[in-house]
Formats: C-alpha cells, structure tokens, sequence
C-alpha cells in the first residue's frame, strides 16, 4: 500500500468538510503536494504542526512529493512554480531541494500567473488562486489537469429514470445510462455511509496500460456529505486494486423501489452454478463544478509552513495566502478536472435460472472520486486525485444527445 494513501485521506475529509456539502471539486492531493514541499523547513512546533496536518514525517512527506512529481501520471499533467521576489540566499538549501522540474524565477505580475494557471491546465482554470501584492516575497504553486475520454462512453436516457424520489428527475430532460459493457456498477457495504450505489468507469488507458478510474458514490439522503466523500474515497482506492470493494449479493438485499436503486427479480438463462446471476446498471446526470477552497486555516497546514519560512527569513509572522482553484466535468464522452493550489494541485441455451437486475440511482447528491491506475504498481496506482460532492447535474449537451 502506498504509505500516501491514509494520510492523504485525512487530508481530504478536512478539505471537503471545510468545503461543506455544497456543490464543490477539489483536488486534495494538490494541496497536500504542495504543503509537503515546504516541510522541510520546519523545525520545533512548527514541524509538528506539520507532521499532524501531513499525517506524515515532512521530511517523508517531502519526498513521497518529489517521487510523485519527478514522474507524473500520463493522465495527470503536473507542473510545480516557485517565484520570488528577488532570489533569497536564506532559501538556497529549500530551493535546491524542490522537485528538479520546479519552475524558477522572478515573482511575475497577475497577469502572467493567470497565464501561467491557464497554460498548465489547459485552458480549465482561467485564473491563478491567489492575488499577488507589491509586499508579496515569494509564490509556490502547483498545477494538476486530466483531459481523458471514457474506453466505453454512455448512453442516454430520459431524466425521468433518475427516480421520482429526485429533485433532479423533472428538471433534467436527458441523463447518462452506463452502456452494456465497461462501466461496474454495485451496491457496497460501508463503514461510514452505510450501503451505497457505485459506479466506476475507466478512462481509455494508454499504451502503458496506466489509466484512470471515476468512480461515483451515492448513499442515503440522510447521509451526511462528509461520510459520503470519505466512503468515496476508501471505495475508488480500493475499485483501483480489487473487484467491486465491499459488493453486496443482489441476493440479499430487498426487492423494490428505494431512493438508490430498483431490484427487480426476472426469469433468465444462466451458466451461474447456483442458476442465479446479478446484473446492475446505472442512471446518472452530467455534471461540472468550479471552486476556490481558502486554505490558511490551521488545520491545513499552511500556517505552519508560513511560520517556517518566515523562520529561514528572519521574519517574525510574515502574512500568507494559501488556496486552490478547481474545476471539473463529467460527461457522455469523458472526464475533465485541473487544480491549481498556491501558497504565498457469451452456443447453446444455458440452463434456466433467475437474474436479479439492479437499476442504480444518482438522483439525489453523490460524492465522486477520480483515482489514478498504474499495472506496473508505481507511486501513483489506486490514488485519488480529483473528489467532488454533486448537488447540481447539468443538462446533457445537445450535440451529446443523439
């Protein structure tokens, strides 16, 4: 196991509960790249703070960072920038110690980390997260994009098959329905959010065989959004490693109507050796978020990084900044998502038998999970890089809907 995984799930639960259950994305392993790098300069109580909102040594931490950096995903695009205002002898060893492919220079004006923001992401994020001022010493910023189409896209369906329990039923005309092949889809039994719907899709993958995983979870109503998204995050991790994590039988749960899916009983033929098999689909909206996630509260760490560097400087308090602009889409074809964070990322018939056929439903908010895949087992296999919590879908496109 990647020793990332668990404290970078730490991490995330504090970023989304700050975010609340409003519609937001956010790229937990943005941030915590980004913190990761400055952990080196802190001594005393800073370096605990650190310890505490890393989950790891810094010094661990810093290098877990520079592995993941010095050889990205090939569906992650990552880019790391340190500017200054003028080159500081006091951060030499610091600046010596950054991932080899960090960015240099002289700290640019607004317009030129828009530019910077916008060229690293693809055109997703129009504009840099922090404002620079003339009293501005120094920026360290990240950038994490992913532009991938689905190996098996969609189809469609009326709006109406979300489920008259769902808000979103009568307000959205066309949805997405997962295709007869390539998407999985399951109900899960977990710890935090109870019995969930999940759907996973895999991005086509490339001549490596690295790809990506999606993965969409919906849990009761009444579910606070903070255990969705952490039951989302321990369900994508281990989607990536292991079929179907947590999988209930179709078999035991009730047939009927729930907020979350229909289980319906119907005869078929099957080779299955007890003649029952299990079928589940999945009805879910498009959707796109856009979000700016202020990060200098002390439980992200970015405080004590602060204090450290003000330590190396000379400078008793220096003022910070710390935040990350995230935007993403889900759709018919595919999945994009880009983070910047700154602080200053089947000749014959069988025999007879009977299906259980489940219709999953993502009518209602729903927490989802972006998580990277590598065969070859390298830092980046099962882990998560873009989350969000859906509470408004979109209309499926026109030019998506024939």
């Amino acid at each position: 196991m990647t020793p990332l995984r668990a404290p970078l799930a730490r991490y995330a639960e504090r970023l989304h509960r700050a975010a609340g259950d409003t519609h937001h994305v956010a790229s937990p392993l943005g941030a915590w790249l980004l913190l990761a790098l400055t952990g080196p300069t802190a001594t005393g109580e800073d370096r605990a703070a650190l310890t505490g909102a890393l989950g790891l040594d810094p010094d661990d931490a810093a290098a877990e960072a520079r592995a993941l950096l010095a050889a990205p995903h090939p569906m992650v695009a990552a880019a790391t920038a340190l500017w200054e205002r003028t080159p500081m002898a006091e951060l030499a060893a610091w600046r010596a110690a950054l991932p080899e492919d960090t960015e240099r220079g002289v700290l640019p004006d607004q317009a030129a980390l828009d530019a910077w923001a916008r060229e690293r992401t693809g055109g997703l994020i129009e504009r840099f997260p922090l404002d620079v001022s003339p009293d501005t010493l120094l920026v360290l910023a990240n950038a994490l994009a992913t532009r991938v189409s689905w190996a098996d896209p969609f189809d469609t369906a009326p709006g109406t098959e979300l489920g008259a329990g769902s808000a979103w039923s009568g307000r959205l005309s066309r949805v997405l329905r997962t295709p007869p092949f390539g998407h999985r889809c399951w109900v899960a039994a977990t710890d935090r959010a109870g019995e969930v719907a999940v759907h996973a899709v895999p991005a086509a993958e490339g001549d490596d065989g690295a790809g990506m995983l999606v993965v969409s979870v919906a849990a009761a109503p009444q579910v606070p959004a903070a255990d969705v998204l952490a039951a989302a995050q321990e369900l994508a991790v281990a989607a990536a490693t292991a079929s179907d994590p947590g999988r209930r039988s179709l078999f035991d749960l009730p047939l009927g109507e729930t907020p979350l899916w229909t289980l319906r009983e119907e005869p078929t033929r099957t080779y299955a050796d007890d003649g029952r098999e299990e079928r589940a689909t999945a009805v879910l909206p498009c959707w796109s978020a856009q979000s700016r996630h202020d990060l200098t509260g002390a439980g992200f760490g970015f405080e004590a990084a602060a204090r450290a560097l003000g330590r190396l400087l000379g400078l008793a308090g220096p003022g910070f900044d710390a935040a990350q602009s995230a935007v993403a889409r889900f759709g018919r074809y595919g999945f994009e998502a880009a983070a910047v964070t700154a602080f200053g990322r089947a000749t014959a018939l069988p025999p007879e038998g009977v299906a259980r056929v489940a219709e999953l439903r993502f009518g209602n908010p729903y927490a989802v999970v972006a998580v990277t895949t590598d065969p070859a087992g390298g830092p980046w296999h099962a882990l998560p890089v873009y989350s969000a919590w859906v509470t408004d879908p979109e209309e499926l496109p026109a030019d998506e809907a024939g």
